[in-house]
């Protein structure tokens, strides 16, 4: 016959233990009050000792806090967003925190609905600065802390951690140009303001040299629409001496279907985009990608988030992450006599 089962300690039994009041041993064990070291010691050993271990749920009711925080990303799919999450899971582990993750599985209209329940269950959220404006108010009517991730973001009172993206496109077309290319097709996606971004910093690459950059906006940032419009930008006429994309799945989608369209890349066409996942460098061609900073976005978010869960003023810090030009061979030097390194 088994043994009757162990009845967990309380924090009444953890007081008796050590000669002191439960409230007093609720204040030591939730961080909210110092006392003298003789106390401090008696209530560590009762709690060894005893194996108490304060429920998750009255610690919520106690401090006012859940323990947990949450992500908010766009498309879980999207290996950009898997290395931020990442980021934000290692800080948020350090911290002792629980990380609740949501998928807006990018949409145009997320529900509103999910988002506030969500905020009911985290202590403060790290959001996609991308999302719907009615789904970020609905956030910032909960009174949660929130830490963006995107630059730049329209929220000023708000810490919004990134890469800026206006930078990110000017080091891409500073790379083309000095490649000695001349007529650009940016493939874009306006679902995103970061893409009008990435354009404008791509455009003014070109000033003072006579360039073109044509525009075809994807319908989504996946490799399925790059696929689908490889075609009608790889056979065009138009299609000029390189294709920049979007992010990188919309290059990777060109990329697989320019070998079965015969268009040999860099030979015929250089094709770059943003974000430089994983994945990019084993495409063939591997592929020449400025890197967004992911993970390093993500680490930077959570720690911005707790420390204004814990009361500080977020938004006039530091926030910015300098992108970095990856170059690979999906790009050539169309100079006579001057060769990418490789």
């Amino acid at each position: 016959m088994s043994s009757p089962r162990k009845r967990a300690a309380t924090i009444r039994d953890v007081a008796l233990a050590a000669k002191v009041s439960t409230a007093t041993v609720s204040k030591f064990v939730n961080g909210g009050q110092r006392f003298t070291a003789e106390v401090e010691a008696r209530i560590t050993q009762a709690v060894r000792e005893l194996g108490y271990s304060l429920n998750p749920m009255a610690r919520g009711m106690i401090t006012g806090r859940t323990g947990n925080v949450g992500v908010v990303i766009l498309d879980i799919r999207n290996p950009y967003f898997t290395s931020l999450v990442s980021g934000a899971a290692r800080v948020a582990a350090a911290g002792g925190l629980n990380l609740i993750i949501a998928d807006a599985a990018e949409s145009t209209s997320p529900e509103l609905g999910v988002l506030q329940s969500l905020c009911r269950r985290v202590d403060g959220l790290v959001v996609s600065a991308r999302l719907p404006a009615a789904a970020i108010q609905g956030v910032l009517d909960s009174g949660t802390p929130v830490v963006f991730f995107g630059r730049p973001s329209p929220y000023p009172h708000h810490a919004s951690v990134g890469c800026d993206s206006h930078q990110a496109g000017l080091m891409l077309g500073r790379h083309l140009r000095d490649l000695g290319h001349r007529r650009i097709t940016y493939l874009g996606f306006s679902g995103a303001r970061w893409s009008a971004d990435r354009e404008r910093g791509l455009r003014e690459a070109f000033q003072g040299v006579k360039a073109s950059v044509r525009t075809v906006d994807a319908s989504a940032p996946s490799t399925e629409e790059g696929e689908r419009l490889a075609s009608s930008l790889l056979l065009s006429p138009d299609r000029g001496d390189a294709i920049v994309a979007y992010n990188d799945l919309l290059a990777m989608g060109l990329l697989l279907e320019a070998q079965s369209l015969g268009i040999a890349v860099p030979d015929e066409v250089s094709v770059a985009a943003f974000d430089n996942i994983a994945y990019g460098r084993l495409v063939s061609p591997a592929l020449t990608s400025v890197d967004m900073m992911g993970e390093a976005t993500g680490e930077l978010a959570m720690r911005r988030l707790i420390a204004a869960i814990q009361g500080e003023d977020v938004a006039a810090q530091e926030n910015v992450i300098p992108p970095r030009l990856v170059a690979r061979n999906s790009t050539r030097s169309l100079i006579k006599g001057k060769h990418l390194a490789r």
